[in-house]
């Protein structure tokens, strides 16, 4: 008894009620026609996928590869349609090979020369009901797009109406919370642990990652807009545009997108060009040089016990090979002798390192708002650079080749025109002078010194210096020594 293979196809969308389409109704209907002919079947290949000409079909792939190496004589289909809908010349290929094919519903076999015309022709149309097909959905979609339908599933955090608008689900604070951790500066693994131990479900349901995070805080449709991939290996999708360039809302009436300002900032801190926020200052210092020693015998750092800074490791019981400690009142006088002088010293007008950093850090103390503004600006600008530049290498790697390629000009035009604008409000800010006098001379210094709280001093001596390291002294007893003893590490520039 001769063999023959089965191959059955079906979309992944099927009609309920169309039996034809389905695995079951497709092998009986072969095993009943292998039955009538004396077959007997070897193998039943099935591929759950749509027959267009941009999907691979593994099964169908190797049914034709076993044809081709006479592992079995002849493959069953229910339909042309069933088998391949990219036309005439794929079916040419297999009949001039001098396999058989049978397709069931045609009552067709390419073992008789009078079906092979039928057979061509067939494929021919069930390409051109395919094309037809495609292009019916392509452009459907494409009308529902443009009226700011939403077409899939509803993305985390939203849910979707019948009419295909988006509204606020109840996962949508999770969003914002994302949005905002990411603003302030944690990281996006930092930002998926905290939900994960929060017991807040990810999207799948389970455990967040740092992926996810991160594809929340590029998408588009969290700031409102309908979105389009660009291509399958493009890592974010883009905000669409209509035939006129314009991006479509696809929000319900009455709901608020997540705030522009803390998205941008959002994608600027996670890019790299711009810092997130401080946290908050922990408790209150009530010694001048509180959090800026450190004990040269393990790093630890030097809080006071009783009328000296003493090494906190060894105060705790941990192991240092050589604790430091210092009298408060000495190593506070040779501190403030030092500061007076390496500032004094820098020379305003010659861009020393050194008044560079004072002068950043006097101004984040005495304007911070200002300060704070003129650091959203330059990233910003980094920001818009990139944005730039991206859109140079997307455009060299065919990523507008397809329909949104006419409206790359456009794009590239707005994206020049919001740098542009960057850079402008950057260099007005950059324009603000900062009165650094008293810096500039070791009397006023001295005179502003005296006038001064302890936490203004505590902030004074911290627009200079970063970091004391503190060596154990030689013996018990000796003289303190600062020259000797401290290593003082001055501060330096923000890096851009």
């Amino acid at each position: 008894m001769e063999e023959i293979d089965l191959y059955l196809r079906k979309s992944r969308i099927v009609r309920e009620g169309t039996e034809a389409l389905t695995f079951e109704t497709q092998e009986s209907k072969g095993r009943e026609w292998a039955r009538r002919h004396d077959f007997r079947v070897r193998k039943v290949w099935k591929d759950n996928l749509s027959a267009w000409t941009d999907t691979k079909r593994p099964d169908f792939d190797k049914a034709l590869a076993a044809l081709r190496r006479k592992e079995v004589p002849a493959l069953w289909c229910y339909a042309i349609d069933r088998f391949d809908r990219k036309g005439a010349l794929s079916v040419l290929q297999l009949l001039d090979s001098g396999v058989r094919i049978i397709f069931d519903y045609e009552r067709l076999d390419s073992a008789d020369p009078r079906d092979r015309g039928r057979i061509v022709d067939d494929a021919e149309r069930a390409k051109a009901a395919s094309d037809l097909l495609s292009t019916r959905v392509r452009d459907t979609k494409q009308v529902q797009r443009r009226k700011g339908v939403w077409l899939g599933a509803a993305p985390y955090g939203l849910r979707k109406d019948k009419h295909g608008k988006l509204h606020h689900a109840k996962e949508w604070d999770c969003v914002m919370r994302v949005l905002a951790e990411v603003a302030d500066g944690k990281t996006p693994r930092k930002v998926a642990r905290s939900l994960t131990d929060d017991r807040k479900p990810s999207p799948k349901g389970g455990a967040w990652n740092a992926s996810t995070v991160r594809r929340i805080v590029y998408n588009p449709v969290y700031e409102g807009w309908q979105v389009v991939a660009l291509s399958r290996d493009y890592t974010w999708p883009v905000a669409y545009r209509d035939e006129a360039g314009n991006r479509v809302g696809v929000f319900a009436e009455g709901v608020e997108p997540a705030p522009a300002d803390v998205v941008a900032k959002a994608r600027r801190v996670h890019a790299g060009h711009q810092r997130g926020a401080l946290g908050p200052r922990v408790g209150k210092a009530s010694h001048l040089l509180t959090d800026l020693l450190r004990c040269a015998g393990c790093g630890a750092k030097m809080p006071t016990s009783g009328r000296s800074y003493v090494c906190n490791g060894h105060q705790m019981g941990k192991p240092c090979p050589a604790p430091a400690s210092a009298m408060r009142a000495r190593i506070e006088e040779y501190v403030y002798r030092e500061w007076v002088g390496a500032v004094s010293a820098a020379d305003v007008d010659e861009g020393d390192p050194l008044m560079i950093a004072v002068a950043e850090r006097w101004a984040a103390l005495t304007a911070p708002e200002d300060t704070e503004e003129a650091h959203e600006a330059l990233a910003a600008v980094k920001a818009a650079e990139a944005a730039v530049e991206r859109l140079a290498n997307d455009r060299a790697q065919g990523l507008y080749d397809g329909a949104m390629g006419k409206h790359f000009p456009r794009l590239v035009a707005e994206a020049e025109e919001t740098l542009r604008e960057a850079q402008e409000h950057a260099d007005e800010l950059s324009g603000h002078r900062i009165d650094l006098t008293m810096f500039d001379d070791a009397g006023l210094l001295e005179e502003a010194w005296e006038a001064a709280d302890l936490p203004m001093r505590r902030d004074l001596l911290r627009v200079a210096i970063d970091k004391i390291t503190v060596t154990r002294a030689e013996r018990r007893g000796a003289l303190f020594d600062g020259d000797a003893r401290c290593d003082i590490e001055w501060a330096t520039p923000e890096e851009d």
